[in-house]
């Protein structure tokens, strides 16, 4: 059965007026996956374009940026002209403050207010601690996790809160992955990256939940935002391979992975994530696989977003759901049997609290 064909349409929740939304990041398959729905729903979309990386020390081939999503994202744009008093696209790179403001203030020169804001900007880095910790290359990896997926993210909605809190009915969205829950060896520092925005977020909804803005954090399939954006390896150490150690790292998953969906006996994407310098590729994934990867996110996010009532988290997929009750059900049973140790001082009957 082709996938596409079974995929579900999307699901919003009903307004009397079209909504407007800003996506962080349209040029990545769940970017240009919901512009299309929202778009076909009559709602309005400000589509932040990420430039193509140039930093030093990446590989500026043209194989290596032959899926970055950005030909995708134009050609979709392009098939968008009927709708183009319904697009605004703007070029945002969410590291740079300067041009969040830009961004968000384009926005409201086209549309007049954000009504969803859709954080979905993400990128991922590979390596065990000790192999990010390597050299100053490496390190700076580190860094850079943290300035896309945690500082990234908060400077787009620092941007967009004054508006927000004018129109005084807003949503904010925010993409992580269920690695906010669960620690996954090789992901380290993606893992501390999603566990910092979820925690800033957290307390964030308190702070704006009396100007009527909704937060809410969706979390789908790690593969999900691993295969749909860029990735980046640090150079493997010979400790921690497979034929030394049997630590299920997610070099190796994805490694496999991708050269199963590529399928070729070439030189693939998998095999560069071993390559003894810093290397970033993109997915090669088809159209049809892209689609499925993403539909039940995209499904969950147009569900959710505009709710008058969504939920604060919303965990996608089976698999998802059932590795985080997996997780919880650990926590709970280490709780229970070290329960004792925790209450092993009643702090107000020894007076301290009183």
């Amino acid at each position: 059965m082709d996938p596409a064909k079974s995929l579900r349409a999307p699901q919003f929740p009903l307004h009397d007026t079209p909504r407007v939304w800003f996506l962080t990041n349209a040029n990545c398959p769940i970017g240009v996956s919901l512009s299309r729905a929202l778009l076909a729903h009559g709602d309005f979309v400000v589509a932040g374009v990420w430039p193509r990386h140039s930093e030093e020390g990446y590989d500026d081939s043209d194989d290596a940026r032959s899926n970055d999503g950005s030909q995708e994202s134009a050609s979709c744009l392009d098939a968008c002209a009927t709708w183009k008093d319904h697009l605004c696209v703007v070029p945002l790179d969410v590291r740079i403050k300067a041009q969040c403001q830009s961004a968000v203030a384009e926005a409201v020169r086209c549309f007049r207010q954000i009504d969803i804001l859709f954080c979905n900007s993400s990128e991922v880095v590979l390596g065990t601690v000790e192999e990010l910790s390597q050299d100053t290359r490496t390190m700076s990896l580190a860094r850079d996790q943290f300035e896309t997926n945690f500082f990234g993210n908060i400077n787009m909605i620092k941007a967009s809160l004054p508006i927000m809190r004018e129109t005084q009915c807003s949503h904010i969205i925010l993409l992580t992955a269920i690695t906010g829950h669960i620690g996954t060896p090789g992901l380290s520092m993606y893992c501390a990256s999603q566990w910092a925005i979820e925690g800033w977020c957290d307390s964030l909804a308190y702070e704006i939940a009396p100007f009527n803005i909704k937060m809410t954090i969706v979390q789908p399939n790690l593969e999900v935002n691993v295969l749909t954006n860029r990735v980046t390896s640090a150079p493997p150490m010979e400790c921690y391979t497979e034929e030394v150690n049997p630590a299920p790292l997610s070099r190796n998953i994805l490694s496999l992975l991708l050269d199963r969906i590529e399928g070729s006996e070439e030189p693939t994407a998998g095999d560069q994530l071993h390559s003894a310098e810093v290397k970033s590729v993109y997915p090669d994934l088809g159209q049809a696989m892209k689609e499925a990867l993403v539909a039940e996110t995209v499904y969950a996010v147009t569900a959710i977003g505009g709710h008058d009532n969504p939920p604060a988290r919303h965990i996608v997929g089976h698999e998802a759901i059932a590795s985080v009750k997996a997780k919880l059900k650990t926590v709970n049973e280490e709780l229970e049997e070290f329960v004792e140790c925790s209450c092993a001082v009643d702090l107000r009957h020894a007076g301290i609290l009183d």
